[in-house]
């Protein structure tokens, strides 16, 4: 059986052996780890597909090799099934070769059963687009239904995906801190036997080889590239990945100045390391050319957009550090520039008398946590102070649809969670309006700890229509919150001290000492006027300082 050198991303065409964990003669089993790899995408470790002695080593450590060469040949001590692709059509592609050669082709199947596709999920309304962080599993890896098999990032969560069916994950078509539109195909499962064969066919071609071969969005891609420009001889075969081109786009470099790159890729083609080093040296600023974004329009369709997302820091002058943004800090820098953009901010402040419930928290915080299993806090208070407070002015529960208004019926109420380093996620309680106090508190404390330990699902952080954000929590006593899109109301919650206040009581006034909070409200004026803003923040306060203390 021949092993193959596998294709680790939609862009990846070569891999580079860093180590042999077998040597010529050793016996290996099924799914032992045989050698390891290293793409510019993934560093990863690859396991037999079958069980035998390992008969041959072809390509040494350290020597790099295009996908789908033969790295290795294994004595499983019976015949090469032949299999077939199941259910796909593969395009007749013809390919020129010069001199006579031997040619291998070389198929990597799955036996048995059918092949799921994993799609990039939709996290959010407006996320249109997610980074794989890291893969869970690797290509012949068994996976057991709601296994996590990828972690993936956008601007509003980073999150653990879980496989939808059982299987073998037979594919791994985009690599780690690439990103890529909502409904990509990333990976493919076969929910067969799960078994990933290799099959070898040789045949003596002339000057053409009929190959039956995908034609894939990566090679729609290239070709529509090279269709805009001749290929450049002496430099590469004119070729360049969708990550290079996203970086030169990205970086203003233009074709001339990648022609000038030397690649150090498979047949001189440029790599992402090429061309990170280019512009690091400042090697963009030596040719003026006209950027990537005035090309003529493509007649092949693009492949999606390839963002690196991981941080790097690099020495900037003197004192000078620049750090490149996150993938998460740049949609979060979007989204909040969208949201000022198309909301008119208001906002309103209003400071509560917190006595009353800072007195019942005291009370029995011991009591609830024992008998609910979760802390009592003040932002279960709040939450349903906001939900009465929504019910009596239905319209803050709003979004905006060109020139109409849709009100729900239905509360979704979003609680803004921060997540290390720097992050932001606001995952929503789903029918808040049917919870009462504990329900909420459970509701809350679950949200948190799933947020923290990427826990949360797509439907968690979509449909939110009034969002709660607590910057109280770290200190901090006032503060003036973005609205949450498409939403037209956010409210910021500060934090809870001791003021001297006048209190009146039986027709008397007195100065007494009180744990007061200040509460904002953020409201788009497009729909929320003045009035409407100041009658919800003041019946949050009504409810908050009125709280019924025989509530449980």
């Amino acid at each position: 059986m021949d092993i193959i050198m596998p294709k680790m991303g939609e862009s990846v065409n070569e891999g580079t052996i860093i180590k042999w964990h077998k040597k010529v003669g050793d016996s290996v089993k099924q799914d032992e780890i045989i050698f390891e790899i290293s793409t510019d995408k993934v560093d990863t470790e690859i396991p037999s597909p079958a069980e035998g002695v390992l008969k041959e080593i072809l390509v040494k450590e350290g020597d790099t090799v295009e996908v789908g060469t033969v790295v290795a040949i294994i004595d499983d001590g019976g015949e090469v099934s032949k299999a077939v692709e199941p259910e796909k059509k593969a395009e007749e592609k013809i390919i020129e070769e010069k001199k006579p050669v031997q040619e291998k082709k070389i198929e990597t199947v799955v036996s048995g059963g059918g092949l799921v596709e994993i799609e990039m999920p939709k996290m959010g309304e407006s996320v249109m687009e997610g980074t794989i962080i890291k893969w869970f599993k690797k290509v012949g890896d068994k996976i057991k239904k709601d296994e996590t098999i990828f972690e993936i990032s956008t601007d509003k969560v980073d999150t653990e995906i879980p496989s939808p069916v059982e299987g073998t994950l037979a594919e791994v078509l985009i690599g780690e801190q690439e990103t890529v539109s909502v409904g990509t195909v990333v990976a493919k499962i076969s929910t067969g036997s799960g078994a990933v064969v290799s099959t070898k066919k040789e045949s003596v071609t002339e000057k053409k080889v009929e190959v039956k071969e995908p034609v894939s969005m990566h090679d729609n891609f290239a070709k529509a590239e090279i269709s805009e420009r001749e290929k450049i001889k002496g430099e590469g075969d004119g070729f360049y990945s969708p990550l290079v081109l996203s970086i030169a786009q990205k970086e203003n470099v233009g074709f001339d100045e990648l022609r000038k790159i030397n690649g150090t890729g498979l047949q001189g083609r440029v790599t992402k390391k090429d061309i990170l080093s280019y512009i690091e040296k400042g090697g963009k600023e030596k040719v003026a050319t006209k950027p990537l974004e005035e090309k003529k329009e493509r007649t092949a369709a693009p492949a999606p957009s390839f963002i690196p997302s991981e941080v790097k820091t690099v020495s900037f002058g003197s004192g000078i550090e620049r750090i490149p943004m996150d993938n998460i800090r740049q949609k979060i820098m979007d989204h909040m520039v969208a949201s000022r953009d198309t909301s008119v901010h208001v906002m309103s402040m209003i400071e509560v008398d917190m006595a009353r419930v800072h007195n019942f928290i005291q009370e029995h915080k011991d009591e609830f946590q024992q008998k609910y299993g979760v802390k009592l806090t003040y932002m279960a208070f709040i939450a349903q102070a906001c939900v009465k407070a929504i019910k009596a002015h239905p319209l803050i529960n709003s979004t905006i649809d060109g020139n109409t208004i849709l009100q729900k019926s239905f509360v979704n109420l979003g609680i803004a969670v921060a997540i290390e380093p720097t992050g932001l996620i606001v995952p929503n309680i789903k029918g808040a309006e049917q919870l009462n106090l504990v329900g909420l508190a459970k509701a809350i404390n679950d949200l948190a700890y799933r947020s923290r330990n990427k826990k949360l699902t797509p439907d968690d952080i979509s449909g939110g229509t009034f969002t709660i954000t607590n910057y109280g929590v770290f200190g901090t006593v006032f503060g003036t919150p973005i609205i949450n899109q498409p939403e037209v109301a956010i409210l910021g919650v500060g934090a809870v001290i001791k003021k001297a206040i006048v209190v009146s009581a039986d027709g008397s006034d007195s100065i007494a000492i009180r744990p007061v909070m200040a509460l904002t409200l953020s409201h788009d004026h497009r729909l929320i006027d003045g009035m409407l803003g100041g009658m919800f923040i003041k019946h949050l306060k009504e409810t908050l300082e009125n709280f019924e203390t025989n509530i449980l």
